[in-house]
């Protein structure tokens, strides 16, 4: 579904009817998943058509109130497609304001041969979403219908009917295993310039052997007996040294915790991602580091998106919205009493920690309720980002304004919604889009520092 493919017309000879069979535009139908994820998922299909079932139509009139993410996909989808058919019918095939020429059109589920609805025995809208797929197929028998789901069940269910399935690609990272982990060990590094980073703090590219420099890239240099931490500094072209610091009495246990730390209290970054399995201190390290430069904004706020278990809405919880959103925000509140306990009651720390959060200069909240809020002047944490859309990232970032500085952290492997995966997630995008900026630094945590029975459990 790239944009690179250009058709031509060629004159001079007319094609068989094989080659002109392999040049059929391809049908795809869109699932509503599709369209919560990406509003504008329609205009990437190229020179293909795009079919709408009406049930997608009817199952975006749900979400169309709302503040969350995904209510503003649903209006903005169906002003969308109000532009497109402005002075047409959806009955017949509108273009799509595309240079390639696909168009797009509602349609039907009018079952005429296979009824999905009555294989799987329900009447469910996935099911009606089948049929109008089936009917397609049906239709358009020399061209290629494809269902495009982001949904993996309603996918194997489309797969088991005969119909070709497949996920929404556009904006999917192909290759999450090669994503950009921020750091590289450097094992043969000359022992003068190990010494001369001891010694002087700072080094030349060439003299550790690095062709190329990556702004805030982290390195462990050694020569084999000595090794020292490092980053590269894009402004001053050199490689500087890092040293251990602890802070808010937290100190890093290892190299990826050391970087860490560095990035989130360097004030020429902006922006910082940390990745990694849980127990590898991402949200404490992010916290502590902070709570220490907190002075230095106006508010320090620590965020994470509410995923209802069972995917049933926080309404469905006992008690009034504090009581419902508390299960949700607890692990925040754990780190930071915990960093709190490391100081004693009557310590100038521990008391700054309880002002702070009764005079709201540290905020505690999911992410939803900071949607509207000026974002200028804030340390801004945002907790579990794999749980985001690349969209909802992007609107996140988009709304920082003056001396705002942004940490997501999270684990790419671990996905508590239900369509996202590690390659189509906001945090694994921004890794990838963001990657060698000059106010950009991010660290994957590998090693676990928790507890043995902690890294037992990551490691089987």
């Amino acid at each position: 579904m790239d944009n690179s493919l250009e058709i031509q017309e060629n004159n001079s000879s007319k094609p068989s009817a094989k080659a002109e069979k392999g040049k059929k535009k391809k049908l795809f139908v869109l699932d509503t998943s599709v369209i919560l994820y990406n509003h504008a998922a329609l205009l990437s299909f190229e020179e293909n058509d795009v079919a709408i079932p009406i049930t997608v139509l009817e199952e975006l009139d749900h979400f169309k109130k709302g503040n969350d993410t995904k209510n503003f996909e649903a209006r903005e989808f169906t002003r969308l497609l109000d532009s497109l058919c402005a002075n047409s019918s959806l009955q017949d095939w509108v273009p799509i304001n595309n240079p390639k020429g696909g168009k797009v059109k509602v349609v039907m589920n009018k079952p005429n041969g296979v009824d999905a609805v009555q294989i799987f025995g329900e009447d469910k809208p996935d099911h009606r979403i089948l049929n109008a797929a089936l009917t397609l197929t049906r239709e358009f028998p020399e061209r290629k219908v494809v269902l495009v789901s982001k949904d993996i069940n309603l996918r194997l269910k489309a797969k088991s009917l005969n119909l070709f399935a497949e996920d929404f690609e556009t904006g999917k990272i192909k290759n999450i295993d090669d994503l950009y982990t921020g750091k590289t060990h450097k094992t043969d590094v000359p022992s003068q310039t190990i010494e001369k980073l001891y010694h002087f703090g700072f080094c030349e590219l060439e003299e550790a052997g690095i062709k190329e420099g990556i702004p805030n890239h982290y390195f462990i240099l050694t020569d084999g007996k000595t090794s020292v931490l490092a980053y590269y500094n894009a402004v001053e072209k050199l490689i500087r040294r890092i040293e251990k610091h602890t802070v808010q009495k937290i100190t890093p246990r290892n190299a990826e915790q050391v970087f860490a730390m560095h990035a989130i209290l360097n004030p020429d970054v902006k922006l910082v991602t940390l990745q990694g399995v849980a127990g590898t201190g991402k949200t404490l390290l992010a916290l502590a580091a902070a709570l220490e430069q907190r002075n230095n904004f106006d508010q320090l706020f620590v965020a994470r998106p509410i995923v209802p278990l069972s995917n049933r809405d926080i309404g469905f919880l006992p008690g009034d919205i504090s009581s419902k959103l508390s299960p949700y925000m607890e692990p925040l509140y754990d780190n930071l009493k915990f960093i709190q306990t490391l100081f004693r009651e009557k310590d100038k720390q521990f008391k700054n920690i309880t002002e702070a959060l009764e005079n709201e200069r540290i905020v505690v909240a999911p992410l939803a309720y900071i949607r509207g809020r000026s974002l200028s002047n804030i340390i801004f944490i945002i907790d579990e980002a794999q749980n985001l859309t690349p969209h909802e990232v992007k609107t996140i970032i988009t709304r920082a304004g003056e001396n705002t500085k942004m940490i997501f952290t999270g684990d790419v492997y671990q996905i508590d919604t239900p369509y996202l995966d590690s390659q189509s997630n906001g945090l694994s995008y921004l890794i990838d889009r963001v990657k060698h900026h000059p106010i950009y630094a991010h660290v994957r945590l590998e090693k676990g520092e928790r507890s043995e029975l902690a890294n037992l459990a990551n490691s089987l």
